[in-house]
């Protein structure tokens, strides 16, 4: 059974500036679905809008057609990666899996250099090294719909493809929704695209389509 996540009719204003206007976003369930734009369009207020940590002035979220009226949102059904840091740096690595009730055995199958950190605090581990299991613990959790902000930008190059592989794999359990600005990769691995542009959310087919909206030149530069 396909389950989707739509959000519409969302507009959000900060003082007398208007970011979203009438903004609409469907993920389902199978499916990545991208979301593109340049600096300061809005995508994570959009992101936190959807997981409930932000209220517009406007919007409606449904899950499989029905309204989450709410803004706490249920592990079971939505879960969020958001650009910064959210685990506590005192835990262990092994709490942190039993926490989240995932594997790390599996983990380190993906990652197998992340052994010896088993028993180690959180704040042993680099930046970078946190991120990733930051990044695996929201995309391999046991929920309908992940929101992924920047999992990309943060992380060494080389560890970028194994993370791609992981969201493409999780993609036949769950809904994915991801941003970031290495829009590359976005594309990549991207069923759906979405370009927010002027406040407005455009569903798109063609890299030319992101071009006309000024997300990129005609040399694949991002703007």
């Amino acid at each position: 059974m396909i389950e989707t996540l739509e959000i519409d009719s969302v507009i959000l204003e900060f003082s007398s500036k208007r970011v979203l206007q009438d903004v609409y976003l469907k993920c389902e369930t199978g499916k990545i679905t991208g979301l593109l734009g340049r600096n300061g369009t809005g995508k994570t207020c959009l992101m936190n809008i959807i997981y409930g940590q932000l209220t517009p002035n406007d919007h409606s979220v449904r899950l499989s057609g029905k309204s989450l009226l709410s803004p706490s949102r249920k592990p079971s059904e939505i879960m969020y990666l958001p650009q910064f840091g959210f685990i506590p740096k005192f835990l262990t690595v092994n709490r942190i899996f039993n926490d989240f009730d995932l594997s790390f055995s599996k983990f380190i199958i993906e990652f197998p250099e992340f052994e010896k950190y088993y028993h180690s605090r959180f704040h042993k581990l680099s930046g970078g090294e946190q991120r990733i299991i930051e990044i695996y613990l929201i995309v391999a959790s046991k929920t309908k719909f992940c929101l992924l902000d920047e999992p990309f930008s943060q992380v060494m190059p080389i560890h970028v493809d194994s993370i791609k592989k992981l969201i493409v794999s999780e993609k036949e359990r769950k809904g994915i929704l991801i941003t970031d600005h290495l829009y590359e990769h976005v594309l990549d691995i991207s069923d759906d695209l979405y370009v927010l542009s002027e406040g407005e959310t455009n569903l798109t087919n063609s890299l030319q389509d992101i071009e006309s909206l000024g997300y990129v030149n005609s040399n694949n530069i991002r703007l």
